[in-house]
């Protein structure tokens, strides 16, 4: 019975539903590895406020409080983040799916680069 079988011509596709390209693919991976506080989003209302409570945190911690906000999905995605909004700081993912507080973020921030 070939009920969970993999039909002949169906072909495994990335998880951006097929549309990237190598270029794009290479440049979301060179942007990974930028040192500095990036949030991953659409640019929901949930970014937003991700992104203003990690400002805050960023600058009760005496640190620059440049923060990158990624959009596109195929650099979301190369960080291997599926659920959004999501926090990485220098290259690492701390946190993904929900919004931090700002203790919460400032916490994550000093974790990783205390």
């Amino acid at each position: 019975m070939g009920l969970f079988k993999k039909k002949k011509g169906e072909s495994k596709s990335c998880c951006c539903g097929g549309t990237c390209t190598p270029e794009s693919m290479a440049e979301a991976e060179a942007s990974k590895a930028a040192a500095g506080v990036k949030v991953l989003g659409t640019g929901c209302a949930k970014c937003n406020a991700l992104e203003t409570a990690t400002r805050e945190a960023l600058v009760e911690l005496g640190m620059d409080a440049t923060i990158d906000h990624v959009t596109d999905f195929s650099q979301i995605a190369a960080y291997g983040v599926m659920t959004t909004p999501a926090l990485v700081v220098d290259g690492k993912v701390v946190s993904y799916g929900k919004v931090l507080k700002k203790d919460e973020a400032k916490a994550l921030i000093q974790k990783v680069r205390g």
